[in-house]
């Protein structure tokens, strides 16, 4: 499983060091690549196991309605195969770059089934946007329902 978080910087060519702590769960779930997709204007990335388990379940729903067509369209069809080169980099294909604005600094986030890949800014914002949200008391009583 992914857990954790660490700053990285993206090098001028567009690749990401891959933590240790990351490789060995995309090792132990299928080898040296990662599937690389885009969402909530951040990139998240899936071992080979954790990736043919999302297509499966993407197959399995019948839903035909324009909404699942355009997010299989958007997630699927968007998503890259990286692999990691002998210095544990993965090359982000310019497209996802653009789309999750990852220009310099860059934060790896791991969420359980996969790690997420935030510019610094993107990330930041985000952690703003949960402490508001964490003063409404609909999304308290639902995060209360973990036993926190």
């Amino acid at each position: 499983m992914f857990r954790g978080s660490s700053t990285h910087a993206l090098d001028g060519k567009g690749r990401i060091i891959i933590p240790a702590r990351f490789r060995d769960v995309i090792r132990a779930g299928g080898g040296d690549t990662v599937m690389i997709t885009r969402m909530d204007r951040c990139l998240y990335a899936y071992s080979t196991s954790e990736w043919n388990k999302i297509l499966d379940r993407i197959v399995e729903l019948a839903e035909k309605s324009d909404h699942m067509r355009r997010f299989r369209r958007v997630f699927v069809g968007g998503a890259f195969e990286c692999n990691c080169d002998k210095q544990n980099r993965v090359l982000i294909p310019p497209t996802l770059r653009d789309y999750a604005e990852l220009v310099k600094e860059i934060v790896l986030v791991g969420v359980l089934d996969h790690f997420e890949i935030w510019s610094r800014d993107n990330w930041e914002k985000e952690n703003e946007t949960m402490e508001k949200d964490m003063l409404k008391e609909e999304v308290r009583n639902e995060i209360s329902k973990l036993g926190l």
